[in-house]
């Protein structure tokens, strides 16, 4: 249950440096002590005014008056047999998110959530199905870095960020691009640019936004090279088809030699064969690109099935040939139904 008078204090972890240092001169206090405590919450993991040990005791009870610190509750962790840890996340008003955790040769990634469900209803993806509540605050993005840095063994080995949870980041658009100026600044997580990845099923004036406010990795859930087969898959298709996003796509800036990710789920008999492929051939033309290949993870009542091993492997060969970078995604966690388009929320 929400403390309304609890939750009427600013949840410091909704602030960038800026909004840090006018909140801290507004209390009287010189602007330097923002950047302790944003060293303080994103860096040290500290969760109470208590833990801010470098600042004087008489401010630290100040700020506890006026403010908080509120981070996502674990309510449990699911291991994989690949070694995928899965998190069930409660917020302040009792609704649950989760968040993945992914091993990797030397580092983790962590898979954050943007929304609690969805609304895009995207028919391969369970999240959609769960329906869609609200959007995540700011505090509530990095909050789930946050907590799992400080509460796994696996948290001081996070390297890489991808907003590929729960939701559509681009459609909680504000409170996406304030979590991810705080998870990239140099006194928030100061994580690079180069480590954060947003993914999205193709909101094409946020994608033209994005590229204009911030230095970011994207990539984009494509899964059909035609617009009747995506818009049957993807309702957001009819709003944006194809030659709009791609026009959006081939706009994006990635600075060097870094690429735009296009996303291709397979699924059986809907968008995996060898004409497939080559029709996507045909469409990426010309974009600078790799394209990450997903086999369909599997859920009860999902209606549509993986291809077969030999399909996959005729698809990306295919898509080889034509001179793409075409790398075959290793599904983790889909056992504990972690895997991608597998997150609900289901606290049980």
């Amino acid at each position: 249950m929400v403390n309304n008078a609890e939750n009427s204090r600013p949840n410091l972890l909704d602030f960038t440096l800026e909004e840090m240092e006018s909140f801290i001169s507004g209390l009287g206090k010189e602007k330097f002590r923002a950047r302790q405590i944003m060293k303080w919450l994103h860096q040290k993991n500290a969760s109470s005014f208590e833990e801010m040990t470098s600042l004087a005791r008489d401010f630290r009870e100040k700020l506890a008056g006026v403010a908080r610190v509120n981070l996502p509750e674990i309510v449990k962790i699911q291991t994989s047999k690949d070694g995928t840890k899965k998190a069930l996340l409660r917020l302040e008003d009792s609704l649950f998110i989760e968040s993945v955790l992914i091993p990797g040769k030397n580092h983790w990634t962590i898979c954050i959530s943007t929304q609690v469900g969805c609304a895009m209803g995207c028919k391969f993806c369970l999240t959609a199905r769960r329906g869609f509540k609200r959007n995540l605050a700011p505090a509530e993005i990095v909050g789930q870095l946050i907590v799992l840095k400080k509460e796994t063994p696996e948290g001081p080995d996070i390297k890489n960020i991808v907003l590929m949870g729960m939701g559509e980041p681009l459609a909680n658009y504000a409170n996406t691009l304030k979590a991810i100026k705080i998870l990239t600044s140099d006194y928030g997580a100061a994580f690079s640019n180069r480590k954060v990845t947003v993914s999205t099923c193709g909101l094409v004036p946020e994608i033209i936004s994005l590229g204009k406010d911030i230095c970011i990795n994207l990539a984009v859930s494509l899964n059909a090279a035609d617009d009747p087969t995506r818009g049957k898959l993807m309702p957001i298709n009819r709003k944006y088809p194809l030659a709009k996003l791609l026009e959006a796509c081939r706009k994006y800036p990635m600075p060097g030699r870094r690429l735009l990710t296009f996303e291709y789920i397979l699924m059986d008999g809907v968008n995996s064969s060898v004409k497939d492929a080559e029709k996507l051939a045909v469409l990426l033309k010309n974009q600078r690109c790799k394209i990450n290949l997903i086999v369909f993870n599997e859920f009860p009542g999902a209606g549509f099935k993986a291809p077969s091993p030999q399909v996959v492997h005729a698809f990306q060969q295919t898509l080889i040939k034509k001179h793409f970078t075409t790398i075959l995604r290793a599904s983790r966690g889909a056992d504990i139904c972690a895997a991608c388009g597998q997150l609900s929320g289901a606290d049980n």
